[in-house]
């Protein structure tokens, strides 16, 4: 790895020793604003009549961006800019010779539905960074931060500002108002910000914009033109605090006997958020007693690998400026690299409890479903001079469980320590923006652990080093990380550590790690390095490498599925850049990707080719394929030997209609195939969406997924006979789903929004059998099946008599599974005035084991009706201070 670094730098120096290429730069574009002085402010109502106005020049000639670049659009826009001592004024035309078929669809904010217009500030002149404002002709705000260069899109920053549109006979009108403590800038006194205004002309699914945007170009925020004339505005603090109070109730089936399980619970509980302007950079977030509660909650899903899955973030506090904590450990253009690995994954701060009490026979357990987050604060932002800061400090509870027995007598047990959770990270632009470095450190600490909470770690600290360079106009850039992570805790917290899903170092054919129980702690290392050009011209590509020692650990505040894993990747792609008779643009990929473990096992080689298509009906289609010439699996049986696995086909394939109209069908669908038959899937989800008008839209995607795998993991016997046994099956599974929404906007402050999904996976196992040669060839050759004679079903167990000496030499569970769910949300959100809302919500989930002898259908119908569900009914009010 330290020799292919070496090798990238040297390529760099190469490269950039070259005369620079400047045919695709673009000149900027200049439009120089006036402060209103005595002028009365213009009122914010979309007409644009008021005298204001007149102090400036329109700004236009606007150009087509897509899809045919660089053409003149089908409908003009012009805009105009003034400014007072605390806000930004922006008047807009979107010019339309056929007003009345200006598509004004409603949707909730960040809908971004029907014809729409945004202006992007970049305020810091950094070319990387900005502020979006996007109001549609139907009057819906949305507002999205831009990072990296426009490659990190956050639609969660939702900032005050004031907005009104208008139709009339030449098109429609947009009118806004932004505060100037909305938006981060320096205190030059004659300042220069990036300015951008994009169009989309729904009727044409076209872009225009006020700067030209080649289709070939790196970036966004680079391109941006400029914004002159701003002097002497002063830099404004932020300062809003936003209390909220939360009433909730809770109905679920009573359980006999249980005192926990009566059958319902209330609380109302109260909190404080408040935002502070340290700066007009930087800000502090502070929140007391936080309300983290879910108004969406997680899709169901079911993972028979063993590994967690990931979940995207939801809660407010985590989701505002969450790009500035991101630190990404190989994430590649080319894909199955772990992209979901990252240092800081803000879902394990308020997680559930990690414990759960031991207990006998007639008592019973109030376990709590999440841990409270005492308080926690955020600062965060970036300066004029390119320094991006963030500091996160968050304290969450200790957490007990209470057990009450038969004859009343209680106890508490610690499931949850005392936990300190801190994030640190900086990054540094430098060399014309064009480059930058950074770093990240974070810790978790946990109070004394009791006896019972001896798995947990008693800390964990990563700290890890970024940079990106940039050269000829940014079309080309090397990247790269390294990272490392130290645990610490008690002899058993590190052995269970090593033995876990991610680490398996009791793997019995592993010669380069093994279990050590003196051990109490462990130090990793990871990183990733690439190489690649987005920009100029048809061709991009990206090549790269990225590591995970056996001893990184990620998992107390990061997410990491597995170590020990060293990686190459290469992707090479095509594509159109002017539409012509039948694609507005197309493209064709190539990837292929090659594995090994710090064994020097060559464990994975994979190749893929991929082409995607948007038609000139405005379709959007792809396809791919794939082939797997190497696969041999670590994990697959838990701590066994390394098992090889058949090469195997696989492709993928989806296809969306136009999605401007008012219904619009979709499908994909996916299937993999071992060359022996050893391995057989396919998952294929479809369905539609419907507006029937523009405040209505209803959507229903069914999935069904087929898994059937004659060599599926169920659990590994130590000592049978002298040796140990890995236990496997033939798995035929079943998973069938249904996702259902329904939104209904009355206006753009105040909508309904349902969801709903039922879902049942079910999975019967047969052909028993144990690995006995791990790795060889011929798939019949790996293991040892069972017959009929050797195998018994009595009460839910199997017996394996091997010998056939009518004694069992060991027995198992049955591992056949049938898992049921229906969950559902309904949501009425009121914006009752900017930045203060009014939650009402109702959530339902039944969970229930169904058996796995029936049919889908039977099974999920008599599981999930005439069920007695879990039902939460949330009062959420917030106001917020701006002061």
């Amino acid at each position: 790895m330290k020799n292919a670094l070496l090798f990238i730098l040297l390529l760099t120096s190469i490269v950039e020793l070259k005369a620079q290429d400047t045919t695709n730069v673009v000149p900027k574009k200049i439009y120089v604003t006036k402060g209103l002085g005595s002028e009365t402010p213009p009122t914010i109502d979309g007409l644009l009549d008021d005298p204001a106005w007149n102090l400036v020049e329109w700004g236009d000639d606007f150009i087509e961006q897509r899809p045919d670049e660089n053409t003149p659009p089908g409908q003009q826009t012009a805009f105009k800019i003034v400014y007072g001592e605390k806000s930004l004024y922006i008047g807009i035309r979107c010019f339309d010779t056929e007003p009345d078929k200006i598509v004004k669809r409603l949707s909730r904010r960040d809908g971004f539905e029907g014809d729409w217009i945004g202006v992007f500030i970049d305020s810091y002149h950094d070319q990387r960074t900005a502020f979006g404002f996007i109001v549609t002709a139907a009057g819906v705000k949305g507002d999205v931060f831009e990072s990296n260069n426009g490659a990190n899109e956050d639609d969660s920053w939702n900032p005050i500002w004031y907005v009104k549109t208008h139709t009339d006979g030449e098109g429609w009108t947009a009118e806004m108002r932004i505060p100037l403590s909305q938006i981060k800038f320096g205190n030059e006194e004659d300042q220069v910000w990036g300015l951008q205004f994009m169009r989309r002309y729904f009727r044409n699914e076209e872009r225009s914009v006020w700067q030209r945007l080649p289709r070939d170009v790196a970036g966004f925020v680079s391109e941006f033109g400029e914004l002159h004339g701003l002097k002497n505005i002063q830099p404004q603090k932020q300062l809003e605090i936003q209390p909220y109070t939360v009433a909730r109730m809770e109905t679920y089936e009573a359980e006999e006997g249980n005192p926990f399980k009566d059958g319902k619970d209330s609380d109302i509980t109260g909190g404080l958020d408040a935002k502070i302007g340290i700066t007009n950079d930087l800000t502090l977030d502070l929140t007391v007693n936080p309300d983290f509660g879910q108004v969406d909650a997680d899709p169901s899903a079911i993972a028979l690998d063993g590994f967690q899955i990931f979940f995207q973030e939801r809660r407010p506090f985590f989701v505002e400026n969450k790009n500035i904590f991101d630190f990404s450990v190989s994430q590649s253009e080319a894909g199955n690299t772990f992209g979901s690995d990252n240092v800081f994954y803000s879902r394990r701060i308020g997680r559930s409890p990690q414990g759960y009490p031991s207990t006998m026979d007639g008592e019973f357990v109030d376990q709590p479903d999440n841990t409270p987050i005492i308080g926690a604060a955020k600062f965060s932002g970036k300066t004029k001079n390119g320094w991006a800061i963030g500091v996160l400090e968050s304290v969450t509870a200790r957490r007990q469980a209470t057990i009450v027995d038969e004859n009343g007598n209680r106890r508490e047990e610690t499931v949850e320590p005392l936990t300190n959770y801190f994030v640190g990270r900086l990054q540094k632009d430098f060399n014309n923006r064009n480059s930058y470095v950074g770093g990240i450190f974070t810790s978790t600490n946990r109070e004394d652990l009791p006896q019972e909470l001896d798995f947990l770690h008693q800390s964990a600290y990563t700290g890890a080093l970024d940079f990106k360079h940039q050269w000829n106009n940014r079309d080309w850039y090397v990247e790269g990380d390294i990272i490392l992570s130290h645990v610490a805790g008690s002899e058993q917290a590190i052995q269970d550590t090593q033995r876990s899903i991610a680490h398996l170092f009791h793997r019995v054919d592993a010669d380069h790690v093994s279990v050590d129980t003196t051990r109490t702690s462990l130090t990793g290392s990871g990183g990733n390095v690439q190489i690649g050009k987005l920009g100029k011209g048809h061709w991009r590509f990206e090549s790269g490498g990225t590591w995970r020692s056996p001893e990184l650990e990620l998992n107390d505040i990061g997410f990491q599925r597995q170590a020990d894993d060293i990686r190459h990747y290469t992707w090479v792609g095509y594509q159109t850049l002017k539409p012509d008779s039948t694609f507005r643009q197309v493209g064709i990929n190539y990837n292929h990707w090659t594995a090994w473990d710090f064994g020097g096992n060559h464990n994975y080689m994979q190749f893929n080719t991929n082409s995607w298509q948007n038609w000139k009906n405005n379709w959007q289609t792809n396809l791919g394929l794939n082939y797997a010439v190497v696969d041999y699996s670590n994990f697959a049986l838990r701590g066994g030997p390394r098992l090889r696995q058949t090469p195997w086909f696989s492709f993928w394939n989806s296809i969306n209609t136009d999605n401007r109209k008012k219904i619009r069908f979709s499908i994909f669908h996916e299937g993999r195939k071992a060359v022996d038959n050893s391995v057989k899937s396919y998952y294929i989800e479809g369905g539609f969406v419907y507006q029937p008008i523009n405040a209505l839209r209803i959507s229903a995607f069914p999935s069904l997924g087929i898994n059937h795998d004659k060599l599926q993991f169920i659990d590994n016997f130590d000592d049978i006979g002298g040796s140990p046994r890995y236990l496997n099956g033939e798995i035929d599974q079943r998973t069938l789903s249904m996702s259902i929404r329904l939104n209904y906007t009355i206006n753009p402050n105040l909508t309904i929004q349902y969801w709903g999904q039922p879902f049942i996976s079910r999975g019967r196992y047969s052909n028993f059998k144990h690995v006995t040669d791990a790795t060889a060839k011929r798939f019949e050759d790996r293991f040892v099946q069972y017959g009929a004679n050797q195998t018994t079903l009595s009460d839910g167990v199997y017996a394996i008599d091997e010998d056939l000496d009518n004694v069992a030499d060991f027995s198992f569970d049955n591992p056949d599974f049938s898992f049921v769910q229906f969950r559902s949300n309904l949501v009425v959100r009121w914006e009752y005035i900017p930045g203060s809302e009014i939650f009402l919500v109702w959530s339902q989930d039944v969970s229930r084991s169904g058996d796995p002898t029936d049919g889908l259908l039977p099974s999920l119908g008599d599981n999930i009706f005439g069920q007695k569900p879990q039902n939460i009914f949330l009062l959420k009010a917030t106001y917020r201070f701006v002061l």
